[in-house]
């Protein structure tokens, strides 16, 4: 019988009602875990539980903007799982604009999800991890976007290249606990959220609907998109024995459309 190299782990995965979250939700019951599929959308996420099956998986609404909304995330998880073992900060939205018409709002957004949501998250899980004394594994989700600048991206990249900076950091202040940081650089997926980017680009770059999704996936080495189940070996690895030694690490998953 094969080793299950989650088993009897608890999960908690930001943005887990879809596209990679999900993904990784799903291949995270399939090694033995336990899974808190934590969403703003509870609908969503009620959904992607129940599809899980059994006692798997169970949804937790969260809204990683507001700090009530993270505290009694963890506090629910805590009570009902009785611990928590892994944390996927994986939640996060997108926006774009040409440099010149950037918006303090559209800017709030974004940083407000991908950053301090992502941050304070972390904090919270963290904190938990602390008190129970076992360690634990905490996986940031950034982009490649994180790894350069694009011209009409630029709050955005900036957002995922502090996703790797903080996990550096949080990596460091936290391995002393056996608590591991480490990260994944996505790059171009096929999620819902690529509907959108690809939207945005038609509209800035005057092209037809689907042309920027398509040119995008023919440029990646591996001659495609990536798929959410791409990312969620990585997501795997770092969140098993095997990676104990693994610290302050975004591993690319990008089809080798970055090397670093």
């Amino acid at each position: 019988m094969n080793r299950r190299v989650l088993e009897g782990k608890v999960a908690v995965v930001t943005g887990g009602a879809r596209g990679i979250g999900r993904a990784i939700c799903e291949r995270y019951v399939t090694e033995g875990a336990t899974v808190a599929v934590a969403d703003v959308q509870a609908a969503e996420a009620r959904v992607a539980a129940a599809a899980l099956g059994g006692d798997a998986a169970f949804a937790v609404e969260l809204d990683v903007t507001r700090q009530d909304s993270i505290d009694h995330m963890v506090d629910t998880v805590a009570e009902r799982a009785l611990s928590i073992d892994i944390l996927v900060n994986n939640a996060a939205v997108f926006d774009m604009e040409p440099l010149l018409e950037i918006t303090r709002e559209s800017y709030d957004t974004v940083f407000n999800v991908n950053v301090k949501g992502l941050l304070f998250t972390l904090q919270a899980v963290a904190r938990r991890m602390v008190t129970q004394g076992r360690g634990g594994k905490i996986i940031n989700l950034s982009s490649q976007a994180g790894r350069r600048g694009e011209a009409l991206v630029a709050v955005y990249c900036a957002s995922k290249a502090a996703v790797i900076s903080l996990t550096q950091s949080a990596g460091l202040a936290l391995i002393r606990h056996k608590i591991n940081v480490n990260g994944i650089s996505p790059g171009v997926v096929d999620t819902p959220m690529w509907d959108q980017v690809d939207a945005l680009f038609s509209r800035y770059e005057k092209r037809p609907l689907g042309e920027k999704k398509r040119l995008v996936g023919e440029a990646v080495p591996y001659g495609r998109m990536g798929l959410p189940s791409d990312l969620a070996g990585a997501a795997v690895f770092l969140a098993s024995e095997d990676s104990d030694y693994v610290v302050a690490q975004t591993l690319n998953v990008d089809g080798g459309n970055w090397m670093s």
